[in-house]
């Protein structure tokens, strides 16, 4: 359970690091280890050049995130550093 927890906990970092950039949109509420959102095609195939994650819904923009027991502070932060400048373009 210590995994998970911990999995859940970098989930929520990540969702409250998103939700202070503008234009990314928070889809659900974060209940576990996923966080879905909405962002700019172009930002997301930017992203995807450094970073591994897929289009839940290509059409509407929709992306998933997953946080695992291996994912740390350190990751998280880097991706939210990128993905504020990525949105800042």
């Amino acid at each position: 359970l210590r995994n998970a927890r911990h999995a859940n906990a970098m989930a929520q970092r990540l969702a409250e690091g998103v939700r202070a950039i503008d234009g990314v949109e928070i889809l659900h509420p974060v209940q576990a280890n996923a966080v879905f959102a909405r962002l700019p095609h172009a930002v997301t195939e930017r992203l995807q050049e450094r970073f591994r994650f897929y289009f839940w819904d290509e059409a509407a923009g929709d992306v998933r995130w997953m946080c695992s027991f291996d994912t740390g502070e350190d990751d998280v932060d880097a991706f939210l550093q990128a993905l504020k400048e990525e949105m800042a373009r």
